[in-house]
C-alpha cells in the first residue's frame, strides 16, 4: 500500500494558481508517496496536462450520480475521467451539509465514479455535537455502512476521516482520538467489504499542516491526509508530502 497525500483546493483558485503545482512538481518530483490535488472543474483538465507522466494525480471534487442528462450545473464520473482525472472526492462534510447529501447518494456517486474508472475518495467524519454526545463511532459507522459500495476493491476507494468540527478550524484531535477512529475504521470496512479492507488507504483530514502531519502520520492505519488550506501553496503541501514519504 503506497500512502497518499491528498489536496482539496475547494473552492479557490484561479489559472494563476497553477503555478503552486508547477512549484510543487519542481520540489517533489518522485516522492516515496502518491500526491494528488484536486482543484475547481474550471482548473481540472489544464492541472491533468501538467501533471500528466508525473508523480502527482488530480482529481474532481464531487460527480453526479448518473452518467449524462438534464442536470444543469453538474458534472458526471465520465467527464472528470475525459478531462483527466484519476479520483474524485464524495461526501465531503460540505457537501453533505451545504447540499443535503445522504448516504445514500453518496453511495450512487462513489457506484457512478469506480464504473468510470476513477478511484472514490469517500469522506466521513462527526459533528462537534456528535462527538460531545460520544456518537463518533456510531455515526462513522452509519456513514460507512450507508457510502461505500460493499463490492468496493482497494484500488477503487479511499475514505477519508474529516471530523466537521477540524476543518478549517485550526483544531485538530488527539494522537488517541485519531487512533481510536482509524483502528475503528479499518475493522468496520473489513466488516463491509472484507479482505480488500487491508490494502484500502485511510487518510485523516481536519487542520493537518507541516507543524503536524509528521506526529499524525506515525498513528497506526493513517495512511495518508486529505488536506485542505494547506494545500493550495506548494511548500506547505510539499512539506506534508515530505513528512508522510518519511513516516
Amino acid at each position: 500500500m503506497k500512502k497518499l497525500a491528498a489536496g482539496n483546493w475547494k473552492m479557490n483558485g484561479t489559472r494563476a494558481a497553477v503555478a503552486e503545482v508547477q512549484a510543487l512538481l519542481a520540489a517533489h518530483p518522485a516522492p516515496a508517496c502518491e500526491m494528488l490535488l484536486c482543484p475547481p472543474a474550471t482548473l481540472l483538465a489544464e492541472m491533468a496536462g501538467l501533471a500528466a507522466g508525473s508523480a502527482l494525480a488530480v482529481g474532481g471534487q464531487d460527480c453526479h450520480a448518473n452518467a449524462a442528462g438534464a442536470h444543469t450545473g453538474d458534472i458526471s464520473a465520465a467527464m472528470l475521467a475525459d478531462a483527466g482525472a484519476s479520483h474524485v472526492i464524495l461526501g465531503h462534510s460540505e457537501r453533505r451539509a451545504d447540499h443535503g447529501e445522504t448516504d445514500a447518494l453518496v453511495l450512487a456517486k462513489a457506484r457512478a465514479a469506480i464504473a468510470a474508472g476513477l478511484v472514490a475518495v469517500v469522506c466521513l467524519g462527526e459533528t462537534e455535537a456528535q462527538r460531545d454526545a460520544g456518537e463518533t463511532l456510531a455515526v462513522i459507522a452509519a456513514q460507512l455502512d450507508g457510502s461505500v459500495p460493499k463490492d468496493a476493491t482497494a484500488g477503487q476507494l479511499v475514505i477519508a476521516y474529516e471530523p466537521v468540527w477540524a476543518i478549517g478550524t485550526g483544531r485538530t484531535p488527539t494522537i488517541a482520538q485519531i487512533a481510536e477512529v482509524h483502528s475503528f475504521l479499518r475493522a468496520r470496512l473489513s466488516a463491509h467489504i472484507g479482505a480488500e479492507a487491508a490494502n484500502t488507504r485511510l487518510l485523516y483530514g481536519g487542520s493537518v499542516k507541516p507543524s503536524n502531519a509528521a506526529e499524525i502520520f506515525a498513528v497506526p492505519h493513517v495512511d495518508g491526509a486529505l488536506v485542505g488550506g494547506a494545500s493550495l501553496k506548494a511548500v506547505d503541501f510539499g512539506a506534508i508530502v515530505a513528512a508522510l514519504a518519511a513516516a
